[in-house]
């Protein structure tokens, strides 16, 4: 059976968060139902200097054309662990899984499947979610797909994370915060922590994507865990 899992980039700081996601959910055989807003856009291009063509999207955009062959320390056991992957790699034993599929749906197409209750998911993640996706998830007030498939996935009650990255905090940002934690959706701001041995980068940005993949219920090994060998 496939896995999906909808993920919506919209125009807030920290796309790289999302990329890697992304790059995870593929190689461990997840499908990715992916919608960018031109804010998220506009953020991918200025954060990471990657153009991103909304009306022809190509997985090329954000460098994930061939996620299967990533050769990251990372991936290989990842893949292990999910069972996916290629079959010559050395860290896989027995037959090689699938590697998931990306599929674009445009921000402004009401009618794609993740705007119905009825396409199943093992859920969603709005990363980076800026202050106004918040605000238009918490109160029910789609403006376009990306907060459509956040409304639905709490009425379906399925799992909805939102990772906002603003700092400070307003009023209204934290008020959001607490109409959609009511509602159901979990919170996540991107706040990496340093207790896992960081020494790049990546090790903090492994830190984001693996404690949302916690909360998708995916099994990972992107970081070490606090008493951890």
């Amino acid at each position: 059976m496939k896995k999906n899992v909808c993920v919506g980039i919209t125009g807030a700081s920290g796309a790289v968060y999302v990329v890697r996601l992304i790059e995870v959910l593929l190689a461990t055989g997840h499908d990715v139902h992916l919608s960018i807003s031109p804010s998220g856009a506009q953020v991918i291009d200025q954060e990471m200097d990657l153009a991103v063509d909304l009306e022809n999207f190509k997985a090329t955009d954000l460098m994930l054309d061939n996620v299967a062959a990533a050769e990251d320390s990372k991936i290989r056991p990842l893949q292990a662990i999910a069972g996916s992957g290629t079959s010559d790699s050395n860290v896989l034993a027995g037959e090689a899984g699938r590697i998931g599929e990306l599929h674009y749906h445009h921000y402004q197409d009401f009618g794609a499947p993740v705007a119905s209750g009825s396409f199943l998911t093992q859920g969603m993640v709005v990363c980076p979610c800026s202050g106004t996706t918040l605000s238009a998830i918490a109160h029910g007030a789609a403006g376009n797909l990306i907060q459509r498939a956040a409304e639905v996935h709490l009425k379906e009650r399925r799992r909805l994370i939102l990772v906002p990255r603003e700092t400070p905090l307003s009023m209204p940002h934290i008020e959001n915060m607490q109409f959609a934690t009511r509602a159901g959706a979990v919170v996540m701001p991107a706040s990496p922590g340093w207790y896992h041995g960081v020494t790049t980068l990546r090790d903090l940005v492994d830190f984001m994507a693996a404690r949302i993949c916690d909360q998708l219920g995916i099994d990972n090994c992107l970081i070490k865990r606090w008493g951890g060998e």
